[in-house]
């Protein structure tokens, strides 16, 4: 079938395009490629580089706020888009939220007009467990949600938006909620990334709270889940959260991270003010409705990671300067 992707070279993205391709699908990307204004050029036009080799779908180097997303969803004729085009964090929302605004919420309701007069059947929302707000282990798709911070606000209004699209009309949703999703090809600016790196450069890793947890999923893990939730009818018109359910302390990455790379340190500060206090999520809808089972658990999933960076001709050439 014909599937639009928009996010498509991003780093769960990029994964799922690949996946949907080898299982036979059509499918066609919306991606602007963008450096976020925080992003180094030459970090950003590897990373594309190494991700376009997992895929050959065509690429629309657009933001999904454009007109020219509904010629787009018209010629390709999707019967499902995933929409994972996005700000990707707090942190860069924060630095402009209103750039973060036009993506996550003008950008959003562009592809769901388009999507409604295309005819789309299935519209697939990625979404983040940060719309749970402060929350601890154990939290299923009905916990009430709480949001604290524009991202977090932001990806809220947005699954609400979808609903409210499908109350109108016939266009059938899943949104899906993952939650600190890591691994190779990601950029420098993301916790496990920086954790890694910083022990292999023997560096102080800063951890913001020593007893906060988050519940990591390796990206190969959260893109099984991302391309089993879209293929099947059993999870129109619900939500589900899709991480590794398990919680581990920001002190302990970073300790696994220095045991895993041989070196490095770690300082403990306040916790971050921006970011609430998350636990691990419950999975259970996952596994019943479309098989998700998350098989990379920390360790294995750092260890892949840091195996990466030490075969990578960029990170090597970078961590020898």
């Amino acid at each position: 079938m014909n599937i639009l992707v928009t996010g498509g070279c991003g780093l769960i993205g990029h994964n799922v395009v690949g996946k949907l391709e080898a299982l036979g699908h059509r499918v066609e990307v919306v991606d602007t490629m963008t450096d976020y204004g925080i992003i180094p050029a030459d970090e950003l036009k590897y990373l594309l580089a190494e991700r376009r080799k997992k895929f050959s779908a065509y690429v629309h180097p657009i933001c999904i706020s454009s007109p020219l997303i509904r010629g787009i969803v018209t010629n390709f004729k999707p019967e499902i888009v995933i929409h994972l085009a996005s700000f990707p964090r707090q942190k860069v929302v924060n630095v402009n939220p209103q750039a973060g605004a036009k993506v996550m919420i003008e950008g959003l309701l562009n592809l769901l007009e388009a999507s409604t007069a295309a005819g789309v059947r299935k519209f697939v929302y990625t979404s983040s467990s940060m719309v749970y707000g402060d929350f601890q282990d154990d939290v299923v798709e009905d916990w009430p949600c709480k949001p604290q911070g524009q991202y977090g606000i932001m990806k809220w209004m947005g699954e609400k938006l979808i609903a409210d699209y499908r109350r109108k009309g016939n266009l059938a949703y899943t949104v899906l909620r993952p939650s600190a999703v890591y691994g190779e090809l990601d950029v420098e600016d993301r916790v496990v990334s920086r954790f890694i790196l910083g022990a292999m450069r023997g560096a102080t890793i800063n951890v913001n709270g020593a007893s906060e947890t988050l519940d990591f999923t390796y990206v190969d893990d959260a893109a099984d889940g991302i391309v089993a939730a879209a293929l099947t009818g059993a999870t129109d018109n619900k939500t589900y959260n899709i991480t590794k359910s398990h919680s581990t302390t920001l002190l302990a990455a970073a300790q696994l991270a220095v045991d895993i790379a041989g070196s490095g340190s770690i300082a403990v500060r306040g916790k971050d003010a921006d970011y609430p206090s998350r636990g691990a999520l419950n999975i259970s809808a996952a596994r019943r409705d479309f098989g998700f089972n998350p098989r990379v658990d920390v360790e294995e999933g750092f260890r892949r990671y840091h195996r990466w960076f030490s075969t990578s001709p960029f990170w090597q050439a970078k961590l020898a300067k």
